[in-house]
């Protein structure tokens, strides 16, 4: 557990931390020359710096609770708090580092926000925002190399900076649209930010490039290991993020001076560029967690094993007997019933989501007006969930309801159980027109998205048990198409409706898939 919220804070972290490196450059170099036209660049300036130090916040905070959880894990009930000791770690030191540059952006957006004509506080934030990465950088596998490591220190630093002017940027684009202003969104400024995120992700590339050579030793490590697996997600979600970028970067080259009809559309363009860019740091904070894949050699899965979970095999519609299973030991290790079981939820849930994903192709025909009722299908997994997540819990198992509600793994079963309830339900009211709320459709897409993230983020395998990285590689597709299917939705419903209608078709189409892709899951 400490593990999964180690990693969450540290995704946190980049977001926050790119939000701050991304805002100060987006500042400097696209709002601060625009100052002499008058009060509106003024006011976008001060919106701007006051996320900047908004992310910087994010980061601090975020680095604080990263030391404490470290404390929690390595406390001693005679022992006690070992302070001393974590305060001498270089960890400890690159957060500080972290921590006291957040606090000096912080401090120096302040001081902007009233007198933006101060050459000295730009020069030191741009300093920061340095010291900034640098620190991140010594909290990265970098530090932790043995022999020479300056390369791979450097190389880290400009990989998180360049993300962070790219992803951040793209925030602070999106704020400054949300003010309606059109001056702030003319084109003149939108071809500036293109170049700048031009520029970042050649560094990016490049030193993820250099990273990558480092840290992975062979095609092997890349599909054998937790950790190349990861570097494969996160290639996948960049490089949807590249494209999308290249067409928001053609379609602002593109736009004549004064153009005010196409801007909207780049607007929801760069509202899924900064999706998928908080999916990639999150993504690289669940690499901080595993070992490089060219340390992993025992625990390594063979491409054949690998190649095995992913071949085709007619879904197993049978579920062994609750007898057969290891209900009275809930730390006995796994075992073909086990397994079995498993594969069996996975088939049937899939069924229901495929049932559901093709309901909502009929229903994007625009011929069967019924098939939006398809949230309704969710009432259908819900119970089956209820019912099989847990063999040895109510109703099939000897713990009865209340009591099993003390183990926390049936909790969270359970308030999974409920939250997908009260989806289906709230979902369907939208599709039906009975919930007019603003904004209660994209409900759906964001929870796709994070979902999906969550799938391609979250690693089984911080042991790197070979077995457990076999059934994480299974997630992979499922969370992508758990991202395309919710990007593809928030698409239809912010472009206008002869723009929408693609990614309208799309998303439908992906969500079956989510279904068949379940049909197909296996663990042997």
């Amino acid at each position: 557990m400490a593990g999964f919220v180690d990693v969450l804070l540290r995704g946190l972290a980049l977001c926050g931390q790119a939000v701050a490196i991304g805002g100060v450059l987006f500042a400097m170099l696209l709002l601060r020359p625009t100052l002499p036209e008058g009060g509106p660049a003024r006011a976008r300036l001060v919106r701007s710096l006051a996320f900047t130090a908004i992310g910087a916040a994010v980061v601090a905070g975020a680095q604080m609770l990263s030391l404490v959880v470290q404390l929690l894990v390595l406390r001693d009930a005679t022992a006690g708090w070992p302070i001393a000791e974590v305060a001498a770690t270089s960890f400890f030191r690159a957060g500080l580092l972290r921590i006291l540059s957040c606090a000096g952006i912080i401090v120096g957006c302040a001081a902007l926000s009233r007198r933006p004509e101060r050459g000295q506080w730009w020069i030191a934030l741009a300093a920061l925002t340095v010291l900034l990465g640098t620190g991140s950088a010594w909290t990265s596998h970098a530090a932790g190399r043995l022999g020479p490591r300056a390369v791979l220190l450097v190389l880290d630093a400009l990989h998180q900076l360049a993300a962070g002017v790219w992803i951040g940027g793209l925030l602070h684009l999106t704020v400054l649209a949300s003010s309606r202003s059109e001056s702030g969104w003319s084109p003149i400024m939108l071809k500036r930010f293109s170049t700048t995120t031009f520029v970042s992700v050649v560094a990016l590339v490049v030193a993820g490039v250099g990273l990558t050579l480092a840290y992975v030793d062979g095609p092997g490590a890349l599909l054998g290991t937790s950790y190349g697996s990861m570097i494969l997600t996160k290639v996948v979600v960049l490089g949807g993020l590249v494209l999308l970028g290249a067409a928001n970067f053609l379609a602002v080259r593109r736009l004549p001076e004064g153009a005010g009809a196409s801007v909207p559309r780049v607007r929801r363009f760069v509202e899924v560029e900064f999706g998928l860019g908080a999916t990639v740091l999150f993504i690289a904070a669940s690499l901080t967690s595993l070992p490089p894949a060219g340390d992993v050699v025992a625990d390594r899965a063979s491409l054949a094993e690998v190649g095995v979970r992913f071949s085709p095999r007619w879904p197993v519609l049978t579920s062994p007997k609750i007898t057969e299973m290891p209900v009275d030991d809930r730390n006995a290790p796994r075992t073909d019933a086990d397994r079995a079981w498993s594969e069996f939820n996975h088939h049937w849930a899939g069924i229901f989501v495929l049932v559901m994903g093709l309901l909502a192709v009929v229903h994007a025909t625009g011929r069967a007006r019924w098939a939006r009722h398809w949230p309704l299908v969710f009432l259908g997994l819900a119970g089956f969930l209820l019912v099989r997540n847990d063999p040895g819990a109510w109703p099939l198992g000897p713990l009865g309801f209340w009591e099993s509600m003390r183990y926390p793994e049936v909790l969270q079963h359970r308030i999974f159980v409920l939250l997908v309830i009260a989806f289906g339900i709230f979902e369907w009211l939208v599709r039906t027109d009975r919930v007019h709320l603003h904004g209660a459709a994209l409900v759906f897409p964001l929870l796709c998205a994070v979902g999906g993230g969550l799938l391609l983020t979250h690693s089984h395998a911080g042991l790197n048990l070979k077995q457990e990285y076999l059934i994480e590689v299974t997630h992979v597709p499922l969370g992508v198409l758990a991202m395309v299917t919710g990007w593809s939705r928030w698409l239809e419903l912010r472009l206008p409706p002869s723009a929408g209608r693609l990614p309208g078709r799309v998303w439908p189409i992906a969500f079956s898939l989510i279904g068949v892709a379940l049909i197909l899951y296996r663990e042997s």
